[in-house]
């Protein structure tokens, strides 16, 4: 099979290919030329529009428009191939109505066969609703023109597999980043978008079109109303032969989990996960602030987050800070100040953003106790929201005969978590597929003390194997420190790690 193309042999498919290769992905001032056109012709609009849910939304995006300009749907077919170039397919169907054009431009252009699905299917004739020429088990991309839910690719996915048609990608130009990403990863497709939303906007507001109010304004829009999975497309129950435990549910990669994520610090995480493929947290708990930045260094390729106890050192200066900002920007990495906030909202204020080490400043991610009540992460939140922070909350603690533990403390731990998405991207939890309910798909776990073989310490350490953690206990990062930074050769350590973790983030996505 070809990728991306016609795959049947003979003079007329070879001249679909060769007119295909003509055409080069879009360069990024095209990028920016097509949003901006997409503007003027009012594509897409400001202001407040009420949503077939009833909600009034500061953004309306109207693709419909595009087929009475010729240019720009060439531009925006032309885009979304250049999406898929590479993936495998045999044929496409556009998702009626507005994808059917596009589909249709992108057939025509790159000599991509396709069918179309009946929104309505005759009572009479052949009935069919799908038409066109395809056999089973064809492999067909879907297309789209945006996607909320997923609700409509969903409605389109059962006739083309109940034809025998396999799917498992589908191609739109925007994402309104309210969820349908993790949906269509639910069941089973992989989302390939020419742009986000919030790209768009950006493209837009630097160009003067979109005020930073109306900016702001969408993307809280967007963050609070992420969409549920449609009904429909929840799979069907089987019959009951007997009583049986909840099935697990299915987890989702962390690439479709980030569009979940309310925080952009969590969002960003999830994104480096899956971009880096790695889930490794090292634990920096050195002597001095040197030996802190050259374990960085050594193993920065292999991690994705860095977690420091600066309070260790006995210096810490802005230049410190900014060296460590510099290798985490070289390799890839975020940083994690493990500060483990313990006080009243306005103490917490001062610890964060001021005093000697000003963790704010550098730091991506820190973590709080839920010991003295909400008012704690309203305190952590005022300093860091406005420079695009996270926090993790500590539900659980991998030490023996802790008292932050599964159960009610942790169940409490998720509700305030549940109540500040916009700040609180996700838990330091060891057990989370314990707790009675799944948390939010864009919130993370990251579980302490691991290592490559069970055990613990002498001081109350309980060691687990990255397979436990994150195939049979849910988590998503696994924070090691001993067994990295006491090897021999530390970066050695963390690419066994980076590896072992990995693995069983995959074998998990199998399960």
């Amino acid at each position: 099979m070809m990728q991306g193309r016609h795959s049947k042999d003979g003079g007329r498919a070879s001249s679909l290919v060769a007119k295909a290769t003509t055409k080069e992905p879009m360069t990024q001032q095209e990028v920016e030329d097509l949003v901006l056109k997409l503007n003027e012709i009012e594509a897409v609009k400001f202001g407040e529009f009420k949503l077939k849910s009833g909600l009034m939304s500061p953004v309306y995006v109207d693709l419909r428009v595009i087929v009475s300009y010729p240019d720009v749907l060439e531009q925006v077919s032309r885009m979304m191939y250049a999406q898929v170039r590479d993936t495998p397919f045999d044929i496409m169907c556009g998702v009626p109505y507005t994808a059917l054009p596009i589909a249709t431009c992108m057939s025509l252009g790159f000599g991509l066969p396709m069918v179309m699905r009946r929104k309505e299917v005759k009572d009479y004739g052949t009935k069919k609703a799908i038409e066109g020429a395809y056999k089973r088990g064809q492999r067909c991309l879907v297309v789209e023109d945006l996607v909320t839910s997923g609700a409509s690719v969903l409605e389109t996915l059962d006739p083309l597999q109940k034809e025998g048609l396999e799917v498992t990608d589908v191609v739109v130009l925007i994402d309104r980043e309210q969820g349908g990403e993790a949906h269509l990863a639910a069941n089973g497709l992989k989302l390939h978008a020419a742009f986000k939303l919030s790209a768009l906007l950006e493209v837009l507001q630097r160009h003067g079109h979109v005020s930073a109010a109306t900016a702001a304004a969408v993307r809280a829009f967007i963050a609070e109303n992420q969409t549920k999975l449609p009904p429909a497309a929840a799979p069907a129950a089987a019959p009951a032969a007997a009583p049986a435990a909840a099935a697990k549910p299915k987890r989702l990669p962390y690439e479709a989990r980030a569009a979940s994520a309310r925080n952009p610090m969590g969002r960003a995480c999830l994104e480096l996960m899956a971009r880096k493929r790695t889930n490794l947290c090292v634990a920096a708990d050195v002597d001095t602030a040197e030996e802190m930045l050259a374990l960085a260094d050594a193993v920065g390729p292999h991690i994705c987050v860095l977690k420091t106890h600066v309070d260790i050192f006995d210096e810490w200066t802005e230049s410190i800070a900014s060296r460590l900002q510099a290798l985490a920007e070289r390799h890839d990495f975020l940083i994690f100040e493990d500060r483990k906030f313990a006080d009243i909202g306005n103490t917490v204020v001062s610890q964060y953003g001021g005093g000697i080490y000003k963790i704010a400043d550098w730091s991506h991610i820190t973590n709080a106790h839920l010991v003295p009540g909400p008012g704690i992460i309203d305190g952590l939140k005022k300093v860091g929201l406005p420079k695009g922070r996270g926090c993790l909350l500590l539900a659980e603690m991998s030490s023996k005969g802790a008292l932050a533990a599964a159960g009610p403390y942790a169940e409490a731990v998720a509700a305030a978590a549940e109540a500040n998405l916009d700040f609180v991207m996700g838990f330091i939890s060891i057990n989370p597929g314990a707790w009675p309910k799944p948390s939010s798909p864009g919130l993370i776990h990251m579980t302490p003390g691991v290592q490559l073989a069970e055990g613990g310490d002498d001081l109350g350490q309980q060691y687990n194997t990255p397979p436990a953690v994150i195939g049979a206990r849910g988590s998503d990062v696994i924070i090691v420190g001993r067994g990295v930074i006491k090897a021999g050769d530390p970066a050695a350590a963390a690419a066994v790690y980076q590896k072992a973790g990995w693995d069983a983030y995959e074998a998990s996505l199998r399960a």
